[in-house]
């Protein structure tokens, strides 16, 4: 067991101690290839859940540059070969370092909100999840996630609360034209945001709690 495999271990077993974990939706995740994994941002702990599931061990996700000389979080980073990301900016490193380890095979979990949510609900998302996934070629599959907000706190209650992702179907991004792209991008991640509101609790939704697209996905769920 190399190193990348025992912190994996150690976090999953510090998640099940600590709360209920759910997972639902697995059969929509790729068994092999790159993709993205785009989910709503309410925690810290989002990172270490995804990037510690036994479906796609192989998952890795986006860290902050503050953090790469941190002690802690820098040596986290490289062991789990994240990609240290500017987001003050329009950091084009990182993304070509991202595109490239997805066309790779490697799945890569993003936030499309960008940061973390300081309500624990949806904040409007950010197109470049939609670009990301035009230029490596992949699906990208919504994940909704609740209650990694409150883990951590509730461990000195003593209560154990009950962390649950789901999974939904995935969202292929078709080619986009050049005369129209922001139009399409913008198309393409409110349908994808709407469907990982579509994953979550009603007061989990946030900006996109009353969007028409939304009630469509909640009266037909995709295929």
């Amino acid at each position: 067991m190399n190193q990348r495999q025992v912190v994996q271990s150690t976090i999953r077993f510090l998640i099940n101690l600590l709360s209920n974990f759910e997972v639902a939706g697995t059969e929509n995740i790729p068994a092999q290839g790159g993709f993205l994994f785009a989910a709503n941002h309410i925690s810290r702990m989002d990172a270490p859940v995804f990037t510690s599931l036994p479906v796609r061990p192989d998952a890795t996700a986006f860290l902050a540059e503050k953090y790469e000389k941190h002690w802690f979080f820098g040596w986290w980073g490289r062991t789990m070969k994240f990609i240290f990301i500017d987001r003050s900016r329009a950091d084009m490193a990182a993304l070509r370092g991202a595109v490239d380890v997805i066309k790779k095979g490697t799945p890569l979990a993003v936030a499309p909100e960008g940061t973390r949510s300081k309500t624990g609900s949806m904040n409007e998302g950010k197109p470049g999840v939609i670009l990301l996934a035009f230029l490596a070629g992949v699906p990208i599959i919504p994940a909704g996630v609740t209650g990694t907000d409150t883990m951590l706190k509730k461990v000195f209650t003593l209560r154990r609360p009950t962390v649950r992702v789901v999974f939904g179907k995935p969202l292929v991004i078709p080619p986009l034209q050049r005369e129209n792209r922001d139009e399409q991008m913008q198309y393409y991640l409110e349908e994808l945001m709407c469907r990982i509101a579509a994953l979550l609790p009603e007061e989990k939704r946030g900006f996109y709690a009353s969007h028409p697209r939304l009630k469509e996905l909640l009266a037909n769920p995709p295929g």
